[in-house]
Protein backbone atom coordinates (compact mmCIF):
# COMPACT_ATOMS: atom_id res chain seq x y z
CA UNK A 1 0.00 0.00 0.00
CA UNK A 2 2.73 2.44 0.91
CA UNK A 3 4.58 1.46 -2.21
CA UNK A 4 1.56 2.23 -4.35
CA UNK A 5 0.98 5.57 -2.72
CA UNK A 6 4.58 6.55 -3.20
CA UNK A 7 4.41 5.62 -6.84
CA UNK A 8 1.20 7.56 -7.40
CA UNK A 9 2.49 10.67 -5.62
CA UNK A 10 5.76 10.43 -7.53
CA UNK A 11 3.95 10.17 -10.86
CA UNK A 12 1.63 13.01 -9.98
CA UNK A 13 4.50 15.17 -8.90
CA UNK A 14 6.15 14.53 -12.22
CA UNK A 15 3.10 15.92 -14.07
CA UNK A 16 2.96 19.16 -12.06
CA UNK A 17 4.98 22.24 -12.95
CA UNK A 18 8.06 22.64 -10.83
CA UNK A 19 6.97 26.04 -9.54
CA UNK A 20 3.78 24.62 -7.92
CA UNK A 21 5.67 22.03 -5.89
CA UNK A 22 7.15 22.92 -2.57
CA UNK A 23 10.87 23.06 -2.16
CA UNK A 24 11.06 19.65 -0.51
CA UNK A 25 8.87 18.02 -3.18
CA UNK A 26 10.77 19.25 -6.24
CA UNK A 27 12.66 16.52 -8.09
CA UNK A 28 16.38 16.66 -7.75
CA UNK A 29 18.01 17.73 -11.01
CA UNK A 30 21.36 16.12 -11.60
CA UNK A 31 23.84 18.35 -13.38
CA UNK A 32 25.44 16.72 -16.36
CA UNK A 33 29.16 17.01 -16.24
CA UNK A 34 30.86 17.89 -19.52
CA UNK A 35 32.46 14.94 -21.22
CA UNK A 36 36.16 14.97 -20.66
CA UNK A 37 38.23 14.75 -23.80
CA UNK A 38 41.30 12.55 -23.71
CA UNK A 39 44.39 14.69 -24.13
CA UNK A 40 47.40 13.65 -26.13
CA UNK A 41 50.51 12.88 -24.13
CA UNK A 42 53.88 14.31 -25.02
CA UNK A 43 54.87 10.84 -26.21
CA UNK A 44 51.89 10.73 -28.60
CA UNK A 45 52.77 14.15 -29.98
CA UNK A 46 56.40 13.20 -30.46
CA UNK A 47 55.43 9.97 -32.22
CA UNK A 48 53.15 11.93 -34.51
CA UNK A 49 55.82 14.57 -35.15
CA UNK A 50 58.47 11.99 -36.05
CA UNK A 51 56.27 10.90 -38.95
CA UNK A 52 57.02 14.19 -40.71
CA UNK A 53 60.75 13.52 -40.91
CA UNK A 54 60.86 11.00 -43.83
CA UNK A 55 59.37 13.43 -46.34
CA UNK A 56 61.79 16.20 -45.38
CA UNK A 57 64.90 14.01 -45.14
CA UNK A 58 64.39 12.36 -48.53
CA UNK A 59 63.21 15.61 -50.12
CA UNK A 60 66.35 17.51 -49.11
CA UNK A 61 68.65 14.69 -50.19
CA UNK A 62 67.01 14.49 -53.61
CA UNK A 63 66.65 18.23 -54.04
CA UNK A 64 70.26 19.13 -53.31
CA UNK A 65 72.12 16.10 -54.65
CA UNK A 66 70.10 14.36 -57.38
CA UNK A 67 71.10 16.69 -60.20
CA UNK A 68 74.83 16.53 -59.56
CA UNK A 69 74.52 12.78 -58.98
CA UNK A 70 72.93 12.27 -62.40
CA UNK A 71 75.59 14.35 -64.14
CA UNK A 72 78.80 13.37 -62.33
CA UNK A 73 78.14 9.88 -60.93
CA UNK A 74 75.52 8.28 -63.17
CA UNK A 75 76.97 10.32 -66.06
CA UNK A 76 73.62 10.97 -67.70
CA UNK A 77 73.72 13.62 -70.41
CA UNK A 78 72.52 17.08 -69.29
CA UNK A 79 69.40 17.05 -71.46
CA UNK A 80 68.22 13.72 -70.05
CA UNK A 81 69.02 14.86 -66.51
CA UNK A 82 66.90 17.98 -66.94
CA UNK A 83 64.04 15.88 -68.34
CA UNK A 84 64.23 13.51 -65.35
CA UNK A 85 64.10 16.37 -62.86
CA UNK A 86 61.32 18.25 -64.65
CA UNK A 87 59.08 15.23 -65.22
CA UNK A 88 59.64 14.09 -61.63
CA UNK A 89 58.57 17.46 -60.24
CA UNK A 90 55.57 17.64 -62.57
CA UNK A 91 54.52 14.12 -61.65
CA UNK A 92 54.78 15.01 -57.96
CA UNK A 93 52.34 17.87 -58.55
CA UNK A 94 49.90 15.46 -60.22
CA UNK A 95 50.09 12.75 -57.57
CA UNK A 96 49.15 15.05 -54.67
CA UNK A 97 45.49 15.65 -55.67
CA UNK A 98 45.25 12.17 -57.20
CA UNK A 99 46.28 10.41 -53.99
CA UNK A 100 44.12 12.75 -51.95
CA UNK A 101 41.10 11.83 -54.04
CA UNK A 102 41.81 8.10 -53.66
CA UNK A 103 42.17 8.47 -49.89
CA UNK A 104 38.83 10.29 -49.67
CA UNK A 105 37.18 7.32 -51.39
CA UNK A 106 38.85 4.69 -49.22
CA UNK A 107 36.88 2.97 -46.45
CA UNK A 108 37.60 2.59 -42.77
CA UNK A 109 39.52 -0.49 -41.68
CA UNK A 110 40.59 -1.95 -38.37
CA UNK A 111 43.80 0.08 -38.66
CA UNK A 112 41.93 3.25 -39.60
CA UNK A 113 41.38 5.07 -42.83
CA UNK A 114 44.77 6.71 -43.28
CA UNK A 115 47.18 4.32 -41.58
CA UNK A 116 46.94 1.57 -44.24
CA UNK A 117 48.26 4.01 -46.83
CA UNK A 118 51.23 4.82 -44.61
CA UNK A 119 51.93 1.18 -43.76
CA UNK A 120 51.79 -0.29 -47.25
CA UNK A 121 53.57 2.57 -49.04
CA UNK A 122 56.61 2.58 -46.73
CA UNK A 123 58.45 -0.59 -47.88
CA UNK A 124 57.84 0.16 -51.56
CA UNK A 125 59.02 3.76 -51.13
CA UNK A 126 62.25 2.56 -49.51
CA UNK A 127 63.01 0.22 -52.41
CA UNK A 128 62.29 2.92 -54.99
CA UNK A 129 64.43 5.46 -53.10
CA UNK A 130 67.38 3.09 -52.90
CA UNK A 131 67.18 2.29 -56.62
CA UNK A 132 67.31 5.99 -57.48
CA UNK A 133 70.88 6.06 -56.13
CA UNK A 134 71.90 2.82 -57.83
CA UNK A 135 73.88 2.98 -61.08
CA UNK A 136 72.80 0.15 -63.43
CA UNK A 137 75.37 -1.64 -65.57
CA UNK A 138 73.65 -0.83 -68.85
CA UNK A 139 74.01 2.57 -70.49
CA UNK A 140 71.18 2.23 -72.99
CA UNK A 141 67.98 3.29 -71.26
CA UNK A 142 69.75 4.50 -68.12
CA UNK A 143 67.81 7.76 -68.18
CA UNK A 144 64.56 5.78 -68.31
CA UNK A 145 65.69 3.86 -65.21
CA UNK A 146 66.09 7.03 -63.17
CA UNK A 147 62.92 8.59 -64.54
CA UNK A 148 60.90 5.49 -63.66
CA UNK A 149 62.12 5.11 -60.10
CA UNK A 150 62.10 8.84 -59.40
CA UNK A 151 58.44 9.12 -60.43
CA UNK A 152 57.64 5.89 -58.57
CA UNK A 153 59.23 7.20 -55.39
CA UNK A 154 57.40 10.53 -55.69
CA UNK A 155 54.13 8.60 -55.96
CA UNK A 156 54.87 6.38 -52.96
CA UNK A 157 56.13 9.17 -50.74
CA UNK A 158 52.95 11.08 -51.60
CA UNK A 159 50.96 8.02 -50.48
CA UNK A 160 52.80 8.42 -47.17
CA UNK A 161 52.77 12.17 -46.69
CA UNK A 162 49.25 13.09 -47.82
CA UNK A 163 47.51 10.73 -45.34
CA UNK A 164 50.04 11.78 -42.71
CA UNK A 165 49.09 15.43 -43.20
CA UNK A 166 45.39 14.54 -43.04
CA UNK A 167 46.03 12.52 -39.87
CA UNK A 168 46.20 15.78 -37.93
CA UNK A 169 42.40 15.98 -37.87
CA UNK A 170 42.07 12.42 -36.57
CA UNK A 171 44.54 12.30 -33.69
CA UNK A 172 42.32 14.31 -31.33
CA UNK A 173 38.95 16.04 -31.19
CA UNK A 174 40.47 19.01 -29.35
CA UNK A 175 41.69 21.89 -31.50
CA UNK A 176 44.32 22.88 -28.94
CA UNK A 177 45.76 19.35 -28.94
CA UNK A 178 45.95 19.31 -32.72
CA UNK A 179 47.68 22.69 -32.74
CA UNK A 180 50.20 21.48 -30.19
CA UNK A 181 50.90 18.32 -32.19
CA UNK A 182 51.36 20.44 -35.32
CA UNK A 183 53.95 22.56 -33.51
CA UNK A 184 55.87 19.42 -32.60
CA UNK A 185 55.61 18.27 -36.19
CA UNK A 186 56.95 21.52 -37.63
CA UNK A 187 59.95 21.38 -35.32
CA UNK A 188 60.79 17.81 -36.34
CA UNK A 189 60.39 18.71 -40.02
CA UNK A 190 62.93 21.51 -39.66
CA UNK A 191 65.28 19.05 -37.99
CA UNK A 192 64.59 16.63 -40.85
CA UNK A 193 65.79 19.11 -43.46
CA UNK A 194 69.04 19.63 -41.58
CA UNK A 195 69.44 15.89 -40.96
CA UNK A 196 68.89 14.96 -44.60
CA UNK A 197 71.41 17.54 -45.76
CA UNK A 198 73.96 16.47 -43.16
CA UNK A 199 73.72 12.72 -43.80
CA UNK A 200 73.76 12.90 -47.59
CA UNK A 201 76.42 15.60 -47.76
CA UNK A 202 78.84 14.26 -45.20
CA UNK A 203 78.76 10.66 -46.44
CA UNK A 204 79.06 11.62 -50.10
CA UNK A 205 81.67 14.25 -49.28
CA UNK A 206 84.06 11.58 -48.05
CA UNK A 207 84.37 10.26 -51.61
CA UNK A 208 86.31 12.13 -54.28
CA UNK A 209 83.99 12.74 -57.21
CA UNK A 210 85.97 12.41 -60.45
CA UNK A 211 86.45 15.45 -62.63
CA UNK A 212 88.79 15.08 -65.63
CA UNK A 213 89.17 18.56 -67.09
CA UNK A 214 91.32 17.83 -70.16
CA UNK A 215 91.94 14.23 -71.03
CA UNK A 216 92.89 14.92 -74.68
CA UNK A 217 95.78 17.16 -73.68
CA UNK A 218 97.49 14.40 -71.69
CA UNK A 219 99.97 11.88 -72.95
CA UNK A 220 98.94 8.27 -73.50
CA UNK A 221 100.59 7.10 -70.26
CA UNK A 222 99.12 9.83 -68.08
CA UNK A 223 95.75 9.36 -69.76
CA UNK A 224 95.71 5.71 -68.68
CA UNK A 225 96.61 6.64 -65.11
CA UNK A 226 93.95 9.34 -64.97
CA UNK A 227 91.28 7.03 -66.32
CA UNK A 228 92.20 4.33 -63.79
CA UNK A 229 92.06 6.80 -60.93
CA UNK A 230 88.82 8.18 -62.29
CA UNK A 231 87.22 4.72 -62.46
CA UNK A 232 88.29 3.95 -58.87
CA UNK A 233 87.07 7.31 -57.63
CA UNK A 234 83.78 6.94 -59.50
CA UNK A 235 83.15 3.54 -57.92
CA UNK A 236 83.85 4.94 -54.47
CA UNK A 237 81.44 7.79 -55.09
CA UNK A 238 78.74 5.39 -56.25
CA UNK A 239 79.20 3.33 -53.09
CA UNK A 240 79.04 6.49 -50.98
CA UNK A 241 75.70 7.46 -52.53
CA UNK A 242 74.38 3.93 -51.89
CA UNK A 243 75.53 4.12 -48.27
CA UNK A 244 73.81 7.47 -47.79
CA UNK A 245 70.66 6.06 -49.39
CA UNK A 246 70.75 3.11 -46.99
CA UNK A 247 71.10 5.36 -43.95
CA UNK A 248 68.25 7.63 -45.05
CA UNK A 249 66.08 4.62 -45.90
CA UNK A 250 66.69 3.28 -42.38
CA UNK A 251 65.58 6.61 -40.91
CA UNK A 252 62.47 6.42 -43.09
CA UNK A 253 61.61 2.97 -41.70
CA UNK A 254 62.27 3.90 -38.07
CA UNK A 255 60.15 7.06 -38.28
CA UNK A 256 57.30 5.17 -39.97
CA UNK A 257 57.35 2.46 -37.28
CA UNK A 258 57.29 5.06 -34.50
CA UNK A 259 54.35 6.82 -36.17
CA UNK A 260 52.37 3.60 -36.68
CA UNK A 261 52.92 2.30 -33.14
CA UNK A 262 52.64 5.62 -31.31
CA UNK A 263 49.57 7.21 -32.95
CA UNK A 264 46.00 5.96 -32.98
CA UNK A 265 43.62 7.25 -35.61
CA UNK A 266 40.31 8.33 -34.04
CA UNK A 267 37.09 7.89 -35.93
CA UNK A 268 34.94 10.17 -33.74
CA UNK A 269 35.39 13.37 -35.77
CA UNK A 270 34.22 11.52 -38.86
CA UNK A 271 31.28 9.75 -37.21
CA UNK A 272 29.90 12.90 -35.56
CA UNK A 273 29.63 14.61 -38.94
CA UNK A 274 25.88 14.60 -39.51
CA UNK A 275 25.69 16.68 -42.67
CA UNK A 276 26.22 15.25 -46.12
CA UNK A 277 29.77 15.85 -47.38
CA UNK A 278 30.12 18.68 -49.86
CA UNK A 279 30.94 17.70 -53.43
CA UNK A 280 34.26 18.60 -55.00
CA UNK A 281 33.49 21.65 -57.13
CA UNK A 282 31.30 23.51 -54.59
CA UNK A 283 33.98 22.82 -51.99
CA UNK A 284 36.70 24.09 -54.31
CA UNK A 285 34.68 27.23 -55.04
CA UNK A 286 34.19 27.82 -51.31
CA UNK A 287 37.88 27.39 -50.55
CA UNK A 288 39.10 29.56 -53.43
CA UNK A 289 36.77 32.37 -52.40
CA UNK A 290 38.37 32.59 -48.95
CA UNK A 291 40.76 35.54 -49.11
CA UNK A 292 43.19 34.66 -46.28
CA UNK A 293 43.62 31.15 -47.66
CA UNK A 294 44.46 32.48 -51.13
CA UNK A 295 47.10 34.81 -49.65
CA UNK A 296 48.59 31.94 -47.66
CA UNK A 297 48.74 29.65 -50.69
CA UNK A 298 50.29 32.39 -52.84
CA UNK A 299 52.98 33.05 -50.25
CA UNK A 300 53.69 29.35 -49.90
CA UNK A 301 53.85 28.93 -53.68
CA UNK A 302 56.43 31.64 -54.31
CA UNK A 303 58.48 30.71 -51.25
CA UNK A 304 58.60 27.06 -52.30
CA UNK A 305 59.47 28.02 -55.88
CA UNK A 306 62.38 30.16 -54.74
CA UNK A 307 63.67 27.42 -52.44
CA UNK A 308 63.44 24.75 -55.15
CA UNK A 309 65.34 26.91 -57.64
CA UNK A 310 68.18 27.38 -55.17
CA UNK A 311 68.01 23.77 -54.04
CA UNK A 312 68.32 22.31 -57.51
CA UNK A 313 71.26 24.44 -58.65
CA UNK A 314 73.25 25.04 -55.47
CA UNK A 315 75.50 21.97 -55.81
CA UNK A 316 76.31 22.73 -59.45
CA UNK A 317 77.00 26.38 -58.66
CA UNK A 318 79.35 25.55 -55.79
CA UNK A 319 81.11 22.78 -57.74
CA UNK A 320 81.61 24.30 -61.18
CA UNK A 321 81.33 28.07 -60.68
CA UNK A 322 82.92 28.61 -57.27
CA UNK A 323 85.21 25.58 -57.48
CA UNK A 324 84.15 24.17 -54.08
CA UNK A 325 83.94 20.58 -55.29
CA UNK A 326 85.17 19.06 -52.03
CA UNK A 327 83.72 21.66 -49.66
CA UNK A 328 80.22 22.37 -50.92
CA UNK A 329 78.59 19.82 -48.57
CA UNK A 330 80.11 21.60 -45.56
CA UNK A 331 78.99 24.96 -46.91
CA UNK A 332 75.50 23.59 -47.47
CA UNK A 333 75.32 22.15 -43.95
CA UNK A 334 76.50 25.44 -42.44
CA UNK A 335 73.78 27.34 -44.31
CA UNK A 336 71.05 24.87 -43.27
CA UNK A 337 72.12 24.91 -39.62
CA UNK A 338 72.27 28.70 -39.66
CA UNK A 339 68.92 29.28 -41.34
CA UNK A 340 66.87 26.33 -40.06
CA UNK A 341 66.76 27.10 -36.31
CA UNK A 342 65.26 30.55 -36.93
CA UNK A 343 61.95 28.78 -37.48
CA UNK A 344 62.06 27.50 -33.90
CA UNK A 345 62.35 30.94 -32.31
CA UNK A 346 58.68 31.87 -32.20
CA UNK A 347 57.43 28.45 -31.05
CA UNK A 348 60.06 28.13 -28.31
CA UNK A 349 59.49 31.71 -27.13
CA UNK A 350 63.15 32.65 -27.46
CA UNK A 351 64.34 36.20 -28.14
CA UNK A 352 64.82 37.18 -31.78
CA UNK A 353 68.60 37.41 -31.48
CA UNK A 354 69.02 34.06 -29.74
CA UNK A 355 70.61 32.39 -32.77
CA UNK A 356 72.70 35.40 -33.69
Amino acid sequence: MAKGEGAESGSAAGLLPTGILQAGERPVQVKKEPKKQKQLSVCNKLCYAVGGAPYQVTGCALGFFLQIYLLDVAQVDPFSASIILFVGRAWDAITDPLVGFCISKSSWTRLGRLMPWIIFSTPLAIIAYFLIWFVPDFKQGQALWYLLFYCLFETLVTCFHVPYSALTMFISTEQSERDSATAYRMTVEVLGTVLGTAIQGQIVGQADTPCIQDVNASTVASEGVNLTQSATSLKETQNAYLLAAGVIASIYVICAIILILGVREQREPYETQQTKPMSFFPGLRLVMSHGPYIKLIAGFLFTSLAFMLVEGNFALFCTYTLGFRNEFQNLLLAIMVRVGPRGWVKWLGLPDGFFG
